[in-house]
């Protein structure tokens, strides 16, 4: 079991070990290799899945699977790779089940490659009265509410679309705290000024200064394009960029319009460190910066952006660009280069996690810039 009820901080990869071999956690079927992250864990889709007529929460009297009746229209075997639909609702049961003692709770979030595809994806438990929760003590099944909104989906049993991380006790970091960690570590690319308020604050990047683009016009962002071929989540690198996004340059004369509706990729104008000692999250939502989500995929894990090494002239070279998965609500809205859109709260860690971001775990998106989903090609 990882360490005392009475020490407060997010569980890393050899506590999680620790609850799986305790029988804390319980795969149907062995974990596989990578499936543990620094500072979460991968969760697997089982066996099956059901089309439903629409999302919901079970509520504090019924179990989740005991809604089904009322709502199932099909039912999918995941056996062999099936096609889920855009704008279709399905409940997947997952590989993963729990029995949490009373002190450690989690909370779910997709991962990076599903936030990128659009895939909207959210986590249940028996009894729930909200999503991507788990409350201390849950003793029983997880699963996914899935919905592909911009492209159609073909998964199959195994694929993972979303983690769980584990806490105890208040993990959450002050700002006075922030402030500090900011002054040993840094938190920022060096010269870039950390705006703490809640959390650390980013802005979205329009002029390109992070997207490894070059020429008089660079690509700044994507905007997704409807009635695509199906892309298979086991196809990586498989698929044409140009097939399914829409590239966005910079344009130093008319500002940027995004749209209702419509998925939009763009980079973040700072570079991000997460310290090894500690893990972050992207708020999803901040309406006091619009109606626009900016991230779905939010968990960042310790040692993101972290670099030990200097440059010439002896400056710390941490931070890495965050991508930002947005979509705007409700009207259209105007965004402008250096526009702040989302901040990062970060986490406290029960222990240093053994292994950290990046080539440690295989990262696909380690020192990223501007990137899509690693199904798709870009040097095609």
């Amino acid at each position: 079991m990882p360490q005392g009820a009475s020490l407060s901080g997010v569980l890393v990869d050899t506590d999680i070990t620790q609850l799986v071999a305790s029988g804390v956690l319980k795969p149907q079927l062995p974990l596989i290799d990578g499936q543990v992250q620094p500072a979460s864990i991968d969760l697997r889709l089982g066996t099956k899945a059901y089309r439903i007529q629409a999302g919901f929460l079970p509520g504090k009297s019924r179990k989740v699977m005991d809604c089904l009746p009322d709502l199932c229209m099909t039912e999918l075997d995941l056996t062999q790779p099936q096609l889920f639909e855009r704008g279709a609702v399905y409940l997947v049961p997952l590989m993963e089940s729990l029995a949490l003692p009373q002190h450690i709770e989690g909370t779910a979030s997709p991962k990076s490659s599903t936030g990128r595809l659009d895939i909207f994806v959210r986590l249940l438990t028996d009894h729930a009265t909200i999503y991507d929760t788990v409350l201390p003590g849950y003793e029983g099944q997880l699963f996914v509410e899935i919905s592909p909104l911009t492209f159609p989906i073909i998964m199959r049993a195994g694929d993972r679309l979303n983690q769980l991380r584990l806490r105890q006790g208040d993990v959450r970091v002050s700002d006075a705290d922030l402030n500090l960690l900011h002054a040993q570590v840094p938190l920022l690319r060096q010269h870039e000024v950390a705006q703490l308020s809640q959390g650390l604050w980013i802005s979205i990047d329009l002029h390109g200064n992070q997207t490894n683009s070059t020429g008089e016009n660079p690509v700044v962002g994507y905007r997704a394009k409807h009635h695509t071929q199906p892309i298979d989540l086991a196809r990586i690198g498989g698929y044409k960029w140009a097939n399914f996004w829409e590239p966005i340059t910079r344009s130093n004369s008319r500002p940027l319009i995004l749209y209702p509706e419509e998925f939009y990729i763009f980079a973040s104008s700072e570079g991000i460190c997460v310290p090894p000692t500690h893990a972050a999250e992207l708020v999803a939502y901040d309406t006091r910066v619009g109606e626009i989500r900016v991230h779905y995929a939010g968990f960042f894990d310790p040692g993101f952006g972290f670099n030990t090494k200097t440059d010439g002239s002896g400056a710390n070279t941490n931070g890495t660009t965050a991508v930002l998965e947005v979509r705007a609500h409700d009207v259209p809205c105007v965004l402008e280069h250096g526009q702040p859109i989302g901040r990062f709260l970060y986490e406290k860690l029960l222990q240093n996690p053994t292994r950290m971001y990046g080539t440690d775990i295989g990262s696909n998106y380690a020192n990223q810039g501007l990137k899509l989903a690693k199904q798709f090609n870009m040097e095609t």
